[in-house]
């Protein structure tokens, strides 16, 4: 009986790896929003489940002995799916999410509760590394005196800022490559969601180095109901007990 990865992150790639090794039969589930997503290791499922009623009715065709929710922190809708359909047919569910970063000595941190209002934050005038994804570019985009450098992995659909530059990329990044940047495009203000990992942490570490205020957006509430780790080997420690002592 598999267990099934919900996927998309860097952990989540980890977990499979590590339970291919372990000769662990799983499935990872990815999205299908990212044009060239970086594939695990072994059996991987692309799309979405249609909500919590099909993806209940998917784990009991599939048998699946387990879930490791181990989606991106901001991706809401997956995760109160997995807690609704694990709830519904009684399959053990965990969520594996990377701890979210701390400001350090230097930092010039504002939060926002969402995208909005990360949005209404930014000064006329304001020169902006945008690098929130590009499924909330359409919060930023009644913005009209400010520049924004749109960074993201596939091209965004409108509406878009008036004022912006696209920037096709993906991490990891590293300080040289974000001070390069911030120096060229005369930056002075980084807008992101609290990501956390160290995938994407450079541009924070450019930002205390030049100076730059940062506007971070909150997480999301978790979904109750479900155990959480923060790291890889945990998830796997779970799942080994979780198959030691099933039932």
């Amino acid at each position: 009986m598999p267990i099934l990865i919900l996927g998309g992150t860097g952990e989540a790639r980890e977990l499979a790896a590590a339970l291919h090794r372990d000769n662990v039969a799983a499935i990872s589930s990815l999205a299908g929003r990212v044009a060239r997503p970086r594939l695990p290791v072994g059996e991987v499922r692309i799309g979405g489940f249609g909500g919590p009623e099909k993806l209940a009715e998917w784990l009991g065709e599939e048998r699946i002995d387990a879930i490791v929710d181990a989606t991106h922190p901001f991706a809401e809708r997956i995760s109160a799916s997995a807690a609704q359909a694990s709830a519904r047919v009684g399959v053990p569910l965990l969520r594996l999410e990377r701890s979210g970063w701390s400001a350090r000595d230097g930092d010039r941190w504002s939060w926002a509760d969402d995208l909005d209002g990360a949005a209404a934050l930014i000064p006329p005038g304001a020169r902006v590394l945008l690098t929130t994804g590009r499924q909330g570019l359409p919060a930023f985009a009644s913005v009209e005196d400010a520049f924004f450098l749109v960074r993201c992995v596939d091209p965004p659909d409108p509406p878009l800022p008036s004022h912006h530059e696209l920037l096709l990329d993906r991490g990891p990044y590293t300080l040289a490559g974000e001070l390069e940047l911030i120096d060229a495009h005369r930056l002075d203000l980084v807008v992101t969601k609290d990501s956390g990992g160290a995938l994407t942490e450079a541009k924070l570490d450019a930002a205390r180095e030049r100076g730059l205020p940062v506007i971070v957006v909150r997480r999301p509430a978790r979904v109750a109901g479900s155990a959480v780790v923060a790291s890889v080997d945990e998830a796997v420690a779970w799942v080994r007990a979780r198959l030691a002592h099933p039932g």
